[in-house]
């Protein structure tokens, strides 16, 4: 069979496990919410409001399109849980082209040259594997209510498959475009769900993989070690440190200057844009342009958040922790309410805080942390009200 006439085999298969997967997940939604976070999203969806940290803000841009289709506010929740089960059915599509270009890809057969067998091989393999996730416990589960999960799936799946589009037109002068894709699919992740940053060890893989065709340990070493440090850049530095330097910026612009508050955040962003688009102008090597495109497309996806900001502004009936400037914004970003737990040393939750006297009583032992700005609107500037304090 040659590689034309499978491709059309491949690509009915394919929608037809997702319409298989959209029916049953479609037939099964839950015609309100479940009591959990689920009221929450749907609500957030429906009037753009501001939800918990870290927040989901393209969650709620497409969750809020298919609310318009709503007949009457009773049906707003039955319209988000028909989005998952949509998202749902699109990870099962993505998932069955995903596992037919890996079988196809282990038997070595070249593009022209599968037999029947081959094929019956290769689309078995994709129906059975995408199938058989379609009818998880877990997953169904997920794809039937109003929750970020389905679209954090949906996501993942389709970053894995845009890598492997990317492995097949590696040599080509356009196949860098499926990676900058990535990159902007992945700042896009961010406003739903971190889950699809563990997209990244699998992606660095295929890409070491093609472009090093002797495979060795130190090399897989290398390329694990090097996923881990860009999910580490994305999680610790990139995310916060947009912030970071958004705050530097605000307080510079309002403080110093005396302009407006939110200007010195708007200048940061159109200077951070300003200066990739000119470094990518400038720079003109391979590696080195690809990179700026992936950090401008991920930053491009990172401004969803912008909605939460300006939304948080309009002080909606559900605006938690009110992020409505660059620093209360970093607050809710990195989940600060809900304190934090060592990964390898420090206060575990048996420990026991330690106490210091004063006079007849005795008080838990803190040390001063970073200053907790907030706006001063009569005098038109940003004020600290207190310090953070961490228990000792």
């Amino acid at each position: 069979m040659n590689y034309l006439l499978f491709k059309r085999w491949n690509d009915f298969s394919g929608w037809l496990v997702f319409l298989i997967a959209a029916f049953v997940y479609g037939m099964t939604i839950e015609p309100t919410a479940s009591f959990w976070d689920c009221p929450e999203f749907i609500s957030c969806a429906e009037k753009l409001q501001v939800g918990h940290p870290p927040g989901a803000p393209f969650y709620m841009l497409v969750g809020n399109l298919f609310t318009q289709f709503a007949s009457d506010p009773s049906q707003v929740s039955r319209t988000v849980n028909f989005l998952n089960a949509l998202l749902s059915a699109g990870c099962i599509l993505f998932l069955f082209w995903s596992i037919t270009r890996l079988v196809r890809s282990l038997l070595k057969e070249e593009k022209e040259n599968l037999s029947v067998t081959d094929v019956i091989i290769i689309l078995g393999s994709g129906l059975v594997g995408a199938l058989a996730y379609t009818f998880s416990d877990t997953f169904w589960f997920s794809a039937v209510e109003g929750e970020v999960y389905a679209f954090s799936s949906f996501l993942t799946a389709l970053v894995f498959w845009m890598i492997l589009r990317w492995q097949d037109e590696s040599d080509t002068v356009y196949g860098d475009r499926w990676i900058i894709l990535i990159a902007y699919i992945i700042g896009l992740s961010i406003g739903v769900h971190l889950l699809n940053l563990l997209c990244i060890p699998a992606i660095v893989l295929v890409f070491y993989y093609q472009k090093y065709r002797t495979i060795s340990l130190k090399g897989v070493a290398a390329a694990i070690a090097i996923s881990g440090l860009l999910i580490i850049f994305i999680l610790f530095v990139y995310i916060p440190g947009m912030a970071d330097m958004g705050g530097w910026f605000e307080l510079l612009f309002v403080n110093v200057f005396g302009l407006p508050f939110h200007t010195g955040l708007i200048s940061f962003l159109a200077l951070t844009f300003f200066v990739l688009a000119g470094a990518i102008y400038r720079f003109r090597k391979r590696m080195l342009h690809t990179s700026l495109w992936c950090l401008l497309m991920l930053t491009v996806g990172y401004t969803t958040y912008a909605v939460i900001l300006i939304r948080a502004n309009a002080n909606t009936p559900l605006n938690e922790n009110a992020p409505d400037n660059i620093f209360t914004l970093k607050s809710y970003l990195n989940r600060e309410q809900y304190e934090s737990a060592p990964l390898l040393y420090g206060k575990t939750y048996a420990s026991e805080p330690e106490y210091v006297p004063e006079g007849d009583y005795y008080r838990v032992k803190t040390t001063k942390g970073s200053a907790v700005y907030r706006p001063d609107k009569e005098e038109g500037k940003y004020k600290i009200i207190r310090h953070k304090e961490d228990v000792c």
